[in-house]
């Protein structure tokens, strides 16, 4: 089952929802304050990508995505920002496999000003809940660079399981890194 643009969650403290290519003012934004930040858990992007007209590529390419079920990109702001002028963070799933799977691949990640608030787990378990309820996943899977301490934590406080260690899975910022590879299941399905 998938869901149409545009779409829009509210947890107790956040407002996550799709965005068109309009925004892209407001993704480089975002993307822009936060580049070191993001470097060490980012792969190497293309020139354009710190591009105004790269982020409304980019997010065509994401509604394509929607629209096709294979993909859900959910940007997120704090909940008084009720405008939502300024993204705080985005969180993904991506890679949607029907059919005997039923699986994705859940990836996040959140502004350096609004880290370790909280703001991270709640919009993950919103998008948990998402796969779960409204895109009737039986599987999410999350990887994660073993020393990315903090995104860990977000995925072990909401049940995720560490399946074991993928040895060099991701090209990241031009290495070959490691991932830890967590799972959780569907509730609803076991």
């Amino acid at each position: 089952m998938s869901i149409e643009h545009p779409f829009i969650l509210h947890t107790e403290r956040l407002t996550l929802r799709t965005l068109d290519p309009a925004c892209a003012p407001q993704v480089f934004g975002y993307l822009w304050r936060n580049r070191a930040f993001f470097e060490p858990w980012s792969p190497t992007f293309s020139a354009d990508y710190f591009t105004i007209d790269g982020q409304q590529a980019r997010l065509a390419r994401d509604l394509q995505l929607l629209r096709d079920d294979r993909a859900v990109r959910l940007w997120f702001f704090r909940k008084e920002d009720e405008a939502c002028q300024r993204i705080i963070g985005d969180a993904a799933l991506s890679n949607i496999v029907r059919g005997a799977f039923q699986s994705c691949h859940l990836g996040y990640k959140i502004d350096a000003a609004e880290a370790n608030h909280g703001f991270m787990t709640e919009a993950v378990a919103a998008m948990v809940d998402l796969a779960f309820g409204t895109l009737r996943l039986h599987r999410v899977e999350a990887n994660i660079i073993p020393r990315n301490a903090p995104s860990r934590r977000v995925v072990e406080k909401l049940g995720f399981v560490d399946e074991g260690l993928s040895r060099k899975y991701l090209k990241i910022n031009g290495v070959w890194e490691d991932h830890m590879h967590y799972v959780v299941l569907n509730p609803n399905e076991m």
